[in-house]
């Protein structure tokens, strides 16, 4: 018996320098995987003007406020709650989420804010009107520069203010991981480290989970998540507003996945996404 009063096992050696530590695996045998909701942001004031927006950062307009506190309250009529959750760093996620936590009564809830869940970054076409882009670019460029899985807008300048580098909510972050602009493929080789490094540990661990981010970082999640091909990504228009959670087995595979709230309402809010100027 030490001397703090605690038996030690005789067979237990003391560690000797030299010694490679080792450390047990984390399992959750018996554990009930936890219940994910992903929500995207409410309209803001750029979506109003359909502009493209990406990392420059806008406030919701009066609809958005509208649109992440009815979220809140279908989510709390819907039974759920949350463990922990996360959003970008951009304010129309966050505020969403906030408005959302707040019709739920969970204010408190520990909340991780990460670059990783922003929008996709559009390049040179942030701040420019889509249907003017269009018109200048044509239909098909234009669609391609949003709406594909491999095509990346014009790149910004570095010195332009839309570059991230000169954005000082950045200024911890090493400048090679921060984008002059992106397509959809660099969003998921940017969002799934931080699924599987920190979220997936929290549903494996049972908690449930919420996440309020962009169309794009979601879509890039969805994609992950459901199976979903770079052919068939282009046509894939996630709501604003809606919620959408997920059951998952044992392996985080979807057992089911569905939007809560009014069918009608989310099929017109998915339309007018898909109508602004090649989705």
């Amino acid at each position: 018996m030490s001397h703090h009063g605690l038996v030690r096992n005789p067979a237990a050696r003391r560690p000797q320098p030299g010694d490679i530590p080792t450390f047990r695996v984390a399992t959750y045998h018996g554990a009930v995987t936890g219940t994910l909701v992903i929500l995207r942001h409410g309209e803001s004031t750029w979506n109003q003007l359909n502009l493209f927006t990406g990392w420059h950062d806008v406030p919701l307009n009066d609809k958005g406020l509208a649109e992440g506190a009815a979220a809140g309250r279908t989510m709390a009529e819907a039974g759920l709650r949350f463990d922990v959750s996360h959003t970008s760093v951009l304010a129309r996620a966050v505020v969403t989420h906030h408005l959302a936590l707040e019709q739920m009564g969970q204010v408190w809830l520990p909340v991780q804010r990460h670059w990783r869940l922003n929008e996709r970054h559009y390049g040179a076409l942030q701040g420019l009107d889509k249907k003017a882009t269009t018109e200048l670019h044509g239909i098909e460029q234009t669609k391609l520069w949003r709406r594909s899985y491999d095509v990346p807008p014009p790149p910004v300048d570095i010195d332009s203010p839309e570059h991230p580098i000169n954005d000082p909510r950045y200024r911890l972050l090493p400048p090679d991981v921060l984008p002059a602009g992106e397509c959809l493929k660099d969003v998921v080789a940017r969002v799934l480290p931080y699924w599987h490094d920190v979220v997936a540990p929290q549903l494996l661990a049972g908690q449930n989970v919420l996440i309020t981010a962009h169309g794009n970082s979601l879509r890039a999640l969805v994609m992950h998540l459901e199976g979903v091909s770079p052919d068939e990504i282009a046509e894939l228009n996630i709501p604003t507003g809606a919620p959408r959670r997920y059951t998952l087995g044992a392996g985080l595979e979807v057992t089911s996945a569905e939007y809560l709230g009014d069918a009608d309402a989310i099929a017109a809010a998915a339309a007018k996404v898909a109508a602004q100027a090649g989705g």
